[in-house]
């Protein structure tokens, strides 16, 4: 996920057409996380230990609340959107694996990049065949230099390798660099289901659509790809165990006619637009969809959203954290989850209070971040570092 300015372009924080049925799956997602989210974080640990267990059921009804989220998987210790880095989210104990961000190959396949620009994420720059691919485009208003997955074939990707994106935070990730290819969403679901049957339980996954708009234009529809695919592997149904999201809610709202599956708005910072909106000449930002109107509008569609943490506690000049505000009660007031994003262990990703020295790569007091945040009654968060998130949830419920 990334952040966007006011003119919907791309800057890396770290770097309505309802359907009939929608109220219906919205009131199931709320029934089984936002019920058991609210209840479960207002009581006493034995207690919410107690109503957790007994939320367990079919589809999101099973997940624990807060719900720890694998961003792109373990991303904290291994080439983010890799099967190493989402093997080891759950091995970590991730309850939902966000594989992957999905983008389009020259001849129509999905695969699992952060961006369709994959000089960051890939070794594609040490391919001498792969020379003449570099470029320039405009990506969501942004001029964009480097090789783009919709300029590959599915199998020339394959010849690539992932490396680790943001090495000056993550040094020792580099040790993993060229382990893995880029994995394709069909692969993700065959391998959620391997993965389902040889740990006994339903793997949850949270992919999300990149860039919809700019793909359409291209003829690579996203969200008709996806559909195709949840369909053929039986996964488009509200109880599926895969959790749909997207920063343009005009790919939510078209996915909402296509699949059942739960689906999330993400929310970039308040003086963004959409860029979809962008395209359409919809002045709304951010802010006037996290507005009790704006949320009552996204509930007609939409199950949850995925703001940044800034949305939900935001910060000072001097990066510490201020006082809450009320979108999380506003939220769950019209029904809808929260899952923001992201926590991150490293200091410059942490509010300031919580940091620990200066040092780029050094962890500060992820623990009290994160207990800081589940404070606000959220529903689950994105985090790259999914054991940290595990342990800080059992300090919360039991505390």
């Amino acid at each position: 996920m990334e952040t966007r300015d006011s003119n919907g372009q791309v800057s890396n924080e770290r770097d309505a057409n309802a359907r009939p049925h929608g109220t219906g799956r919205r009131a199931l997602l709320g029934a089984a996380v936002l019920g058991a989210g609210g209840a479960v974080l207002g009581l006493p640990g034995a207690a919410r230990a107690t109503q957790e267990k007994a939320s367990g059921g079919r589809g999101l009804k099973s997940l624990p609340v807060p719900t720890i989220i694998g961003h792109r998987g373990a991303s904290g210790y291994r080439p983010e959107h890799t099967f190493g880095s989402y093997q080891l989210a759950l091995d970590l104990g991730a309850d939902v694996v966000e594989a992957g961000d999905l983008v389009p190959t020259k001849d129509g396949h999905l695969v699992c990049r952060h961006e369709p620009e994959i000089g960051g994420t890939t070794d594609v720059a040490s391919h001498p065949e792969f020379a003449g691919r570099r470029t320039t485009k405009v990506l969501d208003g942004v001029s964009t230099t480097g090789w783009f997955t919709e300029d590959f074939t599915l199998a020339e990707l394959k010849t690539l390798r992932a490396v680790e994106r943001i090495p000056a935070n993550r040094p020792h990730n580099t040790l993993y660099n060229g382990r893995w290819e880029i994995p394709t969403f069909e692969e993700v679901l065959k391998w959620q289901d391997e993965q389902t049957r040889k740990r006994g339980k339903q793997v949850f996954i949270y992919p999300e659509t990149k860039h919809p708009t700019y793909f359409r234009k291209l003829g690579l529809g996203l969200e008709e790809r996806v559909a195709k695919l949840l369909r053929k592997y039986g996964k488009d149904k509200r109880n599926s165990p895969v959790i749909l999201q997207s920063f343009e809610p005009g790919s939510i709202q078209r996915l909402n006619k296509l699949v059942d599956n739960p689906l999330v708005v993400l929310l970039s910072t308040a003086d963004s637009r959409p860029f979809d909106f962008v395209e359409a000449g919809d002045p709304r930002t951010v802010a006037d969809l996290i507005t009790p109107k704006g949320l009552r509008e996204i509930a007609g569609y939409a199950q949850g959203i995925g703001p940044t943490l800034d949305l939900v506690i935001p910060k000072d000049a001097s990066g510490r954290l201020t006082t809450p505000t009320t979108l999380v009660e506003d939220a769950h007031a019209v029904g809808l989850i929260l899952h923001p994003y992201t926590m991150r262990n490293e200091n410059p990703f942490l509010p300031a209070e919580f940091r620990k020295g200066t040092d780029a790569d050094a962890y500060g007091d992820a623990f009290g971040a994160f207990r800081t945040y589940f404070a606000t009654g959220i529903d689950g968060v994105f985090t790259d570092n999914a054991d940290t998130g595990v342990l800080a949830r059992a300090d919360f419920v039991n505390g």
